[in-house]
């Protein structure tokens, strides 16, 4: 606790790369909540000792791909009722985990346990340029469990 500020929090993790199950890093993290503010992010301070793989050849490999479409992507229920994840669209679907990570840190308190429970609705935005953009709507649960 700290007067008049808001509740710090100091932690130890091992991250485990989403794409290499079998390579993880650690990291700490201070997490400071401010006291009565709903309204404003947590302050967060990571280290990460290590690396990850680099993802740049899967990203030039799903960039490539999308461009080459005849038609927009279009996509829903990422995952299915099953929890499955066509290979395809895995790329989507770890796009969507990470804008709403964002999301959830924006929005988080103390006591929220915010968890992506499914891309609803996915669409590619058609661009003038040569950037991806897509228009994702996203089901998130507060807790795991919902």
């Amino acid at each position: 606790d700290i007067d008049d500020v808001g509740h710090k929090y100091c932690l130890e993790l091992e991250l485990e790369d989403v794409l290499d199950k079998d390579r993880t890093v650690t990291c700490t993290a201070e997490v400071l909540y401010h006291l009565g503010s709903r309204c404003s992010a947590p302050d967060v301070q990571v280290t990460v000792q290590g690396e990850l793989r680099s993802t740049e050849e899967a990203d030039k490999e799903f960039y490539n791909r999308i461009r080459s479409l005849e038609k927009e992507l279009v996509a829903e229920n990422i995952p299915d009722s099953h929890g499955n994840v066509p290979p395809e669209l895995e790329p989507i679907h770890l796009l969507a985990w990470a804008a709403s990570g964002y999301i959830t840190w924006q929005n988080s308190t103390e006591n929220t346990k915010f968890h992506l429970a499914q891309v609803k609705h996915v669409r590619q935005v058609k661009r003038g340029d040569e950037d991806l953009q897509f228009d994702f709507v996203v089901l998130l649960h507060e807790m795991v469990s919902q």
